[in-house]
């Protein structure tokens, strides 16, 4: 068994990535499940609510998130907010993140660096984390960047981010 395989094997414990799998049982081929489960993070996180996020896809390594692009999201010349672009980031990455970490260690954002790149088109936005590879998850503390590009509804990424993850195992 590889290093890449033990990480990943150790990943997928990760508490939240099972009850995805489970949500995903639900009725509507998930869809059900995947509001529900999108639910639930705005009510752990509620600022995330601001942007009207649903989680769309979520396996260790990657989670892809979807909002509408509405009024509300608008900047003063009514293209979506750069602001919401990083909200919208940090959801992506940080759901990723806690699907990705095994229950043996924590994890908490400790900064991010943002490109804005163009103006969204019109149309729903979507964040996506990805990180090439996952980690292995020892006793030693580590930073861990995740890449997230938000696209607009022509999958043009408007905003490149990346967020430094601090990872450190939980203590006995």
């Amino acid at each position: 068994m590889t290093a890449d395989t033990t990480a990943v094997q150790t990943a997928e414990s990760a508490p939240i990535f099972k009850l995805w799998k489970k949500m995903q049982e639900m009725p509507l081929g998930g869809l059900v499940g995947s509001w529900l489960f999108s639910q639930g993070i705005c009510i752990k996180a509620p600022y995330f609510r601001t942007v009207r996020p649903q989680i769309k896809e979520l396996r260790p390594g990657l989670c892809r998130v979807t909002a509408p692009n509405r009024r509300g999201m608008h900047n003063h010349i009514g293209t979506y907010h750069a602001i919401a672009s990083c909200n919208m980031a940090e959801v992506a990455a940080g759901v990723m993140t806690e699907a990705t970490v095994p229950p043996t260690h924590r994890w908490i954002p400790a900064g991010m660096t943002v490109e804005y790149n163009a103006k969204a088109s019109k149309g729903p936005v979507t964040a996506v984390a990805r990180l090439e590879e996952i980690p292995e998850f020892g006793e030693e503390k580590f930073d861990l960047v995740v890449p997230v590009d938000v696209l607009d509804a022509n999958g043009i990424a408007f905003v490149a981010a990346r967020i430094n993850m601090y990872i450190s195992p939980k203590k006995c």
